[in-house]
């Protein structure tokens, strides 16, 4: 039993005069910011806004790249080629870091968004790539991965540094992957129901599947979702039930 444990939320995705997501009010209870590039969503404006809404909450920024898919929300998969994925992810990294930079702080994580994530995950050339892409930049930022995953695997082979991360609201197969959101009982509503199972993946590092069998899972972070009222307050139960139970929550970069 480790009992230490991250929160991390995708904020900064509104553009222009279009808002998504309760940034202000999530950013009390997460310890990392998945903050996105400008591809998915995102602006130069909203991304400065938001770095600095980071640190003034001590909350620790990473970069949120995702697919140059405005319309679909980086939520639709592309046929993009290895070598797209790794410029995509250097453009992305690059534009954040400046604001970062100017801000008097430094990338903590790297977590891809959508389509990118789900593909990366597993598709060996682009996660490769990515991961590459991820060291020129900057050795020292923690690549945060579904749990399990070839990406995840493939960072540690390569001696990077790695978070594996589980969702607080979502069902798992046996294999270790989501269920599609598409199936009956994908998401998980009931906030009790959640919270028990997070307390036994952090303690016990084991998940019970849709089809009720129970498989291992790492879980050094949890992504929660704060993009309503009643997510903000689930956010809010997770972090004081974790703490409760002697779990410590503290951004990656204090135990990764």
């Amino acid at each position: 039993m480790k009992g230490i444990v991250d929160l991390n939320s995708d904020i900064g995705e509104s553009f222009g005069t279009y808002v998504l997501g309760l940034d202000e009010e999530v950013i009390k209870y997460v310890t990392s910011a998945n903050i996105a590039c400008g591809f998915h969503a995102g602006d130069p404006l909203i991304m400065e806004k938001t770095v600095k809404e980071a640190v003034k909450n001590g909350v620790a920024i990473g970069a949120h790249p995702g697919y140059p898919d405005l319309m679909g929300f980086g939520r639709r998969k592309m046929d993009i080629s290895p070598k797209e994925a790794r410029a995509y992810m250097l453009y992305q990294l690059g534009a954040l870091q400046a604001f970062a930079s100017a801000n008097e702080t430094k990338i903590q994580h790297m977590k891809l968004h959508g389509a990118f994530y789900n593909t990366s995950s597993n598709d060996k050339k682009l996660a490769e790539e990515v991961l590459k892409a991820l060291q020129e930049v900057d050795k020292d930022i923690i690549l945060l991965a579904l749990s399990g995953s070839f990406i995840a695997k493939k960072a540690k082979d390569m001696g990077m540094k790695v978070a594996q991360e589980v969702f607080a609201d979502r069902a798992y197969n046996e294999d270790g992957t989501l269920v599609s959101r598409k199936l009956p009982g994908a998401v998980i509503h009931d906030k009790d129901e959640a919270i028990e199972r997070i307390k036994k993946m952090v303690l016990d590092g084991k998940v019970t599947t849709i089809d009720g069998k129970e498989i291992s899972i790492a879980a050094d972070s949890i992504c929660v979702h704060g993009d309503n009222p009643e997510a903000v307050n689930f956010v809010k139960n997770i972090r004081e039930s974790l703490i409760s139970e002697g779990i410590e929550v503290k951004s990656l970069n204090k135990f990764i």
